[in-house]
């Protein structure tokens, strides 16, 4: 991996780096005193996983954090902070984690073997037909599906959506081992694009609403929320993370 480590303490920035180099000694470790000397660097030399200080002068954290848009290669986000409060005014940015510089040594060491874990997970693909061209997408790229007769709608992060031919129940079962799930007898989704559970709704990262329907109610529900859950807890611990009628 690549790791890119921000901080605007000079001293505590080198003893971390000293301790990632100890739990990755096949990774490559950098480090940033200040955000600015950081955002350059990410527009040229793109990392693995960025480990960022909240509180720093100038451009802090959560402010840089905001900007990871606009980067080709956006990293697996960490925020490290001596602030706990903080968390929660972090979670907006989709951090994959949050460490407490209190407790660095014991938090990052199970972060980064859950941050290599991930980027192993980006190198599975989907692949399929869609008209004359023949399309291969990470599957953490993809939100989710949408049956359209004999026919399936993609939607993906970026880009308009894809339709190939297909039912949703012969990918369900080729895709939920994989962490998509049946909400609706029209829409299959990635368990890592969705943000909320609310009412019979899902609303995925990018604001936009699924229906949960009566009759996956149960099931789906079950899985978002011990997946979403999860997710929370590593949060909460120090160590994460279309509106239609049925």
């Amino acid at each position: 991996m690549i790791i890119y480590l921000c901080d605007d303490e000079g001293q505590i920035l080198q003893d971390m780096a000293a301790g990632v180099r100890d739990m990755q000694p096949d990774s490559l470790v950098r480090c940033f005193e200040g955000s600015e000397a950081l955002w350059e660097a990410l527009g040229t030399e793109p990392c693995d996983v960025l480990c960022l200080d909240i509180d720093m002068p100038g451009t802090n954290g959560l402010e840089l954090a905001g900007r990871m848009e606009q980067l080709d290669a956006r990293p697996l986000l960490v925020f490290v902070t001596g602030h706990d409060e903080l968390v929660y005014d972090s979670m907006k940015y989709h951090p994959f984690g949050f460490v407490r510089k209190a407790y660095f040594a014991e938090e990052m060491e199970k972060l980064l073997a859950d941050c290599q874990e991930e980027l192993e997970s980006r190198e599975r693909h989907f692949s399929f037909q869609s008209g004359a061209e023949r399309v291969r997408l990470p599957l953490t790229e993809i939100l989710f599906f949408e049956s359209e007769g004999n026919y399936v709608k993609l939607f993906a992060r970026a880009g308009e959506p894809y339709r190939f031919r297909d039912t949703l129940h012969s990918l369900e079962a080729a895709l939920s081992h994989e962490g998509f799930i049946r909400i609706h007898k029209g829409f299959l989704v990635n368990q890592r694009a969705v943000r909320v559970l609310r009412g019979n709704e899902a609303q995925l990262e990018d604001g936009v609403c699924l229906p949960v329907g009566k009759s996956y109610m149960q099931g789906a529900k079950s899985r978002l929320m011990r997946y979403m859950a999860g997710k929370a807890g590593e949060m909460e611990s120090g160590v994460g993370g279309m509106a239609k009628n049925e």
